[in-house]
């Protein structure tokens, strides 16, 4: 993750006030709720075809 790639809301209260947490990259922690969570980036994936609308 870059720099740029934050969390914006705590995944289990939605609150904004989010602070990195921790020593390793990925940690936060909400002021708001006081839980700790690591997030980690597990890749992209592809569409599947009929989701898009074209048939197999």
């Amino acid at each position: 993750m870059t720099e740029r790639a934050v969390p914006f809301h705590c995944p289990y209260c939605g609150d904004e006030d989010l602070r990195p947490h921790g020593d390793r990259h990925g940690e936060w922690e909400c002021r708001s709720c006081l839980r700790a969570f690591s997030l980690k980036m597990l890749g992209l994936v592809r569409p599947q075809s009929s989701a898009l609308g074209v048939p197999r």
